[in-house]
């Protein structure tokens, strides 16, 4: 069975910095893409940002530059390192895999404040 255990979510000040991590199990890690997604309050769930088996990235326009993600498929884990963090990143941050979505996990709530 996949699990997916996100962590590493807080309340930030405009400006600042979180790291939010992913544990996945349950499932091939190595040759997935990888992505995170968030959703905020009464909005629909979007990718942000993905990452594929050759670290090749995305980002969505409104994080790109300011958020960076990374992967270690030894250890089947995925990072959102989050820089220069807006109001509008409030939210709360998941990840999946875009080829082949598994059940969600409980999801990291980020709040930052202005």
């Amino acid at each position: 069975q996949v699990q997916l255990v996100e962590s590493g979510g807080g309340l930030v000040q405009a400006g600042g910095s979180l790291r939010l991590s992913c544990a996945a199990s349950g499932t091939t890690f190595s040759n997935r893409v990888v992505g995170w997604y968030r959703q905020a309050p009464e909005k629909q769930r979007d990718l942000v940002a993905r990452i594929d088996r050759l670290r090749t990235t995305f980002y969505d326009s409104s994080v790109k530059g300011r958020f960076t993600i990374s992967r270690d498929n030894a250890k089947k884990m995925v990072w959102l390192q989050m820089n220069s963090l807006k109001p509008e990143d409030t939210a709360v941050y998941y990840c999946n895999f875009p080829d082949g979505l598994a059940p969600w996990g409980q999801g990291t709530q980020v709040t930052v404040s202005s």
